[in-house]
């Protein structure tokens, strides 16, 4: 069961990585893009990697997409192209991709980096202990709220100038009577 569930969120976050990419509008690209991440989570859960699961969804679904969607709001012109989507350059796009993609695909398995054979067990000295993760993360969190706190301070103080630059952009000048 879990991997018919991995390869549905899997096809899911495909899905809606193609809706970000081919949507003309920009909300509906970005919405996509927020249930491709989504996917991706649920990928992670199910690899039982949850702390990156977590991540995910509350710093890119959570924060950094309210931020794009207030970005795209405040910016985004109302009036609509007249003119329709251009297929030939889409599908032309699509076509390289693929065959870049491919040809990337069998450099892998020609130069030998993709073995023929499955893995075997895993060591007893690589196995996973749970309790290993606990204290690596809290490790990883005392480490950047101690070490590094002032370069995560900066970071979320150029995060919110660049919210005020973007509100302060996309005002209406005002106009002043005389």
């Amino acid at each position: 069961m879990p991997d018919g569930l991995f390869i549905f969120f899997a096809a899911l976050t495909l899905g809606a990585a193609s809706l970000l990419v081919l949507s003309r509008n920009a909300v509906t690209s970005a919405m996509g893009m927020i249930l491709a991440l989504v996917g991706v989570a649920a990928d992670f859960f199910l690899l039982d990697a949850y702390f990156l699961g977590v991540l995910q969804v509350l710093v890119y679904a959570g924060a950094v997409m309210v931020l794009f969607l207030f970005v795209i709001m405040l910016l985004t012109d109302t009036a609509e192209s007249a003119e329709g989507y251009p297929w030939k350059s889409a599908a032309l796009g699509l076509a390289v991709f693929f065959f870049l993609a491919a040809g990337a695909v069998w450099l892998f398995v020609w130069s030998g980096a993709v073995p023929g054979t499955a893995a075997g067990a895993t060591p007893a000295e690589l196995s996973v202990n749970p309790g290993e993760f606990v204290t690596a993360a809290k490790g990883f969190g005392r480490l950047l709220y101690t070490k590094y706190l002032l370069p995560l301070e900066i970071a979320g103080f150029l995060l919110l100038v660049a919210l005020v630059g973007v509100v302060s952009l996309s005002k209406d000048p005002v106009e002043e009577n005389a």
